[in-house]
């Protein structure tokens, strides 16, 4: 018999236990608060679970019987829905397909794991680049291919993914890796009015010369462009749509597939469907996950140039499970409430609330700057990584919990039913934990 208190006891017995000190109480956790067993104290949450946790805790309308008697029932068996089709399936299928994916992007695969999704999303662009020059052989190599990857990136940590991959080097460090081609990133610096500062068009130069200096190395051998529209992990980095545009034109004219990893920015958590329809520079191949709860990606009309490509062909790329039927009906009941409560919007109105009330707090209390997002992924940054701890540590000892990312900024993860009056919580806690470090 298990009670909170000998949780991190039990587990540390088995396993690495290095996360939050408190225990999660899934029956009275609500919306945006998190209540710890332990204490029974309730935290504000800006982690989120890494952001994939979409509509809070426990909203009331994921408790409807329908729903309730659905989901158990589903829960008691795991079919691979690889080759075994159920009607929860496909109407799950359907609901991501019509209401999730832009219209037009009318291939899509599922899988357990963002990690695996950007995979899944590399293998089909080497499938495609490869035919493309000709080769069908099973027997072929093809080492010789490559993708144009960018610094302080993160797309998991699988066998392709670690190459590409290179925010820490203990997450990827000792593991064999391909030598890739990876690319300056010019990321944005913003003012506390929401301006660009420095030269970001020497920056994204940069960048250019050495994607340039990749074609003239590499030439045809590029299979494609990897980025995410915002570096999560790495920083909560964000690119000029301009920027956006020329990765756009590169890809066209080496005949590379643009991929865009939005497994952190996707599925409603920057105010629209997707980050990269902020700026209006349409990918080939999608990967995501996290929120979505089922991971994959899905690929637009230019997959179709290549006829045997992965989605034509059986077994190029597959899943047993293909997700899991489990996390497909939740993932559906959330695309419905989403889509009923105007959680979307709601998303980028209440990012913009926290963003204006973040730069105010930075121009009359100071303790951090930059700050920048969209909708419910927002992050401003400390001058060290001492003092962005310190302030964590200080936010955390005020019942709000948020979190790291790059070498001096902090990550604020709402989910994306946030209220207005949580939202003002939120800031004045944060304001709170500023005032201490000044005291």
């Amino acid at each position: 018999m298990f009670d909170a208190q000998g949780v991190h006891g039990s587990l540390s017995r088995h396993q690495l236990v290095d996360g939050y000190p408190f225990v999660l109480d899934l029956d009275k956790s609500k919306g945006a608060l998190l209540h710890d067993a332990l204490s029974g104290q309730d935290y504000l949450d800006c982690f989120t679970c890494f952001a994939s946790w979409p509509i809070g805790w426990n909203h009331p309308k994921m408790a409807s019987a329908p729903f309730a008697s659905e989901i158990a029932a589903v829960a008691t068996q795991n079919p691979a829905n690889s080759d075994l089709y159920t009607v929860q399936m496909a109407r799950f299928v359907e609901a991501f397909a019509t209401k999730v994916s832009p219209e037009g992007f009318d291939h899509h695969f599922w899988v357990a794991g963002g990690g695996l999704a950007v995979e899944n999303a590399l293998k089909a662009a080497f499938d495609w680049k490869a035919r493309k020059l000709g080769i069908t052989e099973m027997t072929a190599n093809t080492n010789d291919l490559v993708m144009l990857h960018f610094k302080e990136a993160f797309h998991g940590r699988t066998g392709y993914t670690m190459s590409i991959t290179n925010t820490e080097p203990i997450k990827v460090g000792l593991f064999p890796k391909f030598d890739w081609p990876r690319i300056h990133n010019p990321k944005v610096t913003f003012d506390l009015d929401g301006n660009v500062m420095g030269d970001i068009e020497a920056s994204e130069a940069q960048a250019y010369a050495e994607i340039e200096a990749a074609i003239a190395k590499h030439g045809k051998k590029i299979a494609g462009i990897i980025i995410e529209p915002m570096q999560g992990e790495g920083g909560d980095s964000h690119f000029r749509t301009e920027f956006f545009q020329r990765l756009r034109q590169y890809a066209d004219e080496m005949d590379a597939l643009l991929i865009f990893d939005e497994v952190q920015t996707g599925f409603f958590g920057s105010g629209k469907n997707w980050m990269w329809q902020h700026h209006g520079v349409k990918p080939d191949i999608v990967s995501f996950g996290k929120k979505s709860q089922v991971c994959g990606i899905y690929a637009g009309p230019r997959i179709e140039t290549v006829e045997h490509n992965v989605f034509a062909q059986s077994s190029r790329i597959n899943s047993t499970w293909g997700g899991n039927l489990v996390d497909m009906v939740r993932s559906r009941r959330f695309i419905e409430i989403i889509e009923e409560d105007g959680l979307c919007q709601n998303a980028a109105d209440r990012g913009d609330e926290l963003i204006a009330g973040l730069r105010g707090i930075a121009k009359s209390k100071g303790g951090f700057n930059n700050v920048r997002g969209k909708g419910t992924l927002v992050a401003s940054t400390c001058n060290t990584t001492e003092e962005r701890n310190a302030l964590i540590g200080r936010m955390a000892d005020q019942k709000l919990i948020a979190l790291p990312c790059g070498p001096d900024s902090i990550r604020f993860r709402m989910p994306l039913s946030v209220t207005a009056s949580e939202v003002q919580t939120i800031l004045e806690r944060v304001e709170t934990a500023v005032s201490m470090a000044n005291a």
